[in-house]
């Protein structure tokens, strides 16, 4: 393990199967430098534990009990704008994509995929997270001084 911080990760999804094959690629990457700090798998629970847990990135279903990914992505984006959201669903309509782009996703997996494209979207989200928060603590410092 590198000795850089670890980014946190929640998964979202309602299918447990899933969010099993999602935490063994992420467990799989050696030289990871992220941790997967909880799962959801309605939308009601995943805002309750983003906010407790206030995850790096969040992978994102779209369709799922007590609301849909779309609509949460907007409350995360609102309330935690330093979380990466990575969308990750079965949802491949050029509107659905649209939607996510604009609601601010970061990223688009269409399931089925492949632990590469897992890896690959991580390591970007994790650049991105990283980049967030240097900019937050220079506007934090722009503020206090």
């Amino acid at each position: 393990m590198s000795n850089k911080a670890l980014s946190s990760i929640l998964l979202v999804d309602d299918n447990f199967t899933m969010r099993v094959l999602l935490r063994g690629i992420l467990r799989s990457e050696e030289t990871a430098n992220y941790i997967v700090v909880g799962e959801a798998s309605d939308a009601e629970s995943a805002m309750e534990q983003a906010l407790r847990l206030r995850p790096d990135i969040i992978f994102l279903d779209i369709v799922m009990p007590k609301g849909n990914g779309l609509d949460l992505l907007r409350q995360i984006r609102t309330q935690l704008p330093q979380t990466v959201v990575l969308m990750v669903t079965s949802s491949h309509d050029s509107a659905t994509v649209k939607a996510a782009v604009d609601g601010g996703a970061s990223g688009y997996i269409v399931k089925p995929f492949n632990s590469s494209t897992i890896l690959n979207e991580v390591k970007q989200a994790v650049e991105k997270s990283r980049a967030l928060k240097a900019d937050a603590v220079k506007s934090d410092d722009a503020t206090t001084t």
